[in-house]
């Protein structure tokens, strides 16, 4: 009888690791044909199979990584400078992203600067847009050191302007996209909204980011209630708010955007690394982790908010370009400030350190503006 149960146990557990083999399988084929069509998107049918420059692998790569000192660059908030803070460790800042497909060109600061010479860019959205603007300063930053540069940070609009060039790189803080109005009940997120759209029109690029607020809640919550169309709720299902919040954003987008004038690109889900289950490691969270993970495969498969982005990018009158940053960044486990801040009070495993991962973010910003 022991025999038996033995072999009904070793049967049970390879069946379990066939589906799950064969359900990551169809999430990696639905995650390339996402992007396949992405690379359509952006240059036409005929470039459908040649880059897919958001399925590969990390590399060490000291020769050219990291691309800027924290030291150097005046851009850079405390939350993100792990080096300045104490991170004792510094391999993390010479991985570089190696796409299966093609090679990832070097990032020029000079030919950016002069491509969007006399331009406006904006990145709209919450701290993980405020991530990767900094990180586009101070790769710019250090290209042209000698350049002179102002900076200007205000609680809705912060500015990083290269004078000589006249490029100006904005960033406008909005965590939801859609608006929080102030009612006599509170604080409402009103899904269906978009007043502060006004700011960000004249642009001649708009990076657009939202998630991560989406999901808070207690005295971190940015919100009292939630406005539903005609319906006014204490709470709801915070994926199909999001859903609704950005199909709202969407809509805005196909009105008030002329593609002709401006490149409009979504930033991307950017991952947590606070439970480690998510990459088998269930004791574990960012904290003391010192490598990526190997491959080009995350255990817990892609997070359900980068599906609904997903879907309402393709249902877009207008051919918004996903940055999708979501499955290079679940490798960087490695890759968050941690306790290096500049407070040391708790352990940050959504941010991400400067120098750091956003520097690829940015890389893949260039890699498909120069497509």
């Amino acid at each position: 009888m022991g025999s038996k149960v033995r072999t009904l146990v070793l049967l049970s557990l390879f069946c379990l690791a066939l589906f799950v083999s064969l359900h990551q399988a169809r999430a990696a084929k639905s995650h390339n044909n996402d992007n396949n069509h992405n690379v359509a998107r952006l240059k036409g049918r005929k470039e459908l199979n040649r880059c897919n420059l958001f399925i590969g692998s990390w590399v060490i790569d000291p020769s050219s990584h990291p691309l800027y000192d924290s030291s150097s660059c005046p851009f850079i908030d405390a939350e993100f400078d792990c080096q300045k803070y104490g991170r004792p460790d510094r391999q993390y800042l010479k991985y570089s992203w190696k796409p299966d497909s093609c090679a990832l060109p070097r990032f020029d600061g000079v030919s950016f600067l002069n491509k969007w010479k006399g331009k406006k860019i904006m990145f709209v959205g919450d701290s993980l847009s405020l991530n990767m603007w900094e990180s586009l300063s101070c790769m710019l930053h250090a290209s042209v050191p000698n350049a002179t540069t102002s900076f200007v940070r205000r609680q809705a609009i912060s500015t990083v302007t290269f004078e000589d060039y006249g490029v100006i790189i904005q960033l406008y803080r909005t965590p939801y996209l859609v608006d929080i109005d102030r009612e006599d009940v509170g604080r409402v997120l009103t899904l269906n909204s978009i007043k502060a759209g006004d700011a960000w029109t004249g642009m001649d690029m708009l990076i657009f980011n939202s998630w991560h607020w989406w999901t808070h809640k207690g005295d971190s919550q940015g919100w009292d209630y939630i406005r539903d169309g005609s319906n006014l709720v204490k709470d709801m299902d915070r994926l199909d708010a999001f859903f609704k919040g950005l199909t709202t954003w969407a809509g805005w987008v196909d009105q008030n955007i002329d593609l002709n004038k401006t490149k409009v690109l979504f930033q991307g889900i950017s991952p947590t690394h606070y439970q480690g289950q998510e990459w088998n490691q269930p004791r574990k969270s960012c904290s003391g982790e010192l490598e990526p993970l190997a491959g080009s495969t995350y255990p817990a498969g892609l997070p359900p908010a980068a599906n609904i982005v997903n879907k309402v990018l393709k249902n877009m009158k207008n051919q918004v370009y996903l940055l999708d940053i979501t499955l290079l960044s679940q490798l960087r486990k490695d890759a968050h400030p941690s306790v290096y801040g500049v407070d040391h009070t708790g352990n940050d495993c959504s941010h991400w350190c400067l120098p750091g991962l956003p520097d690829t973010w940015n890389e893949l910003l260039y890699a498909a503006l120069s497509m």
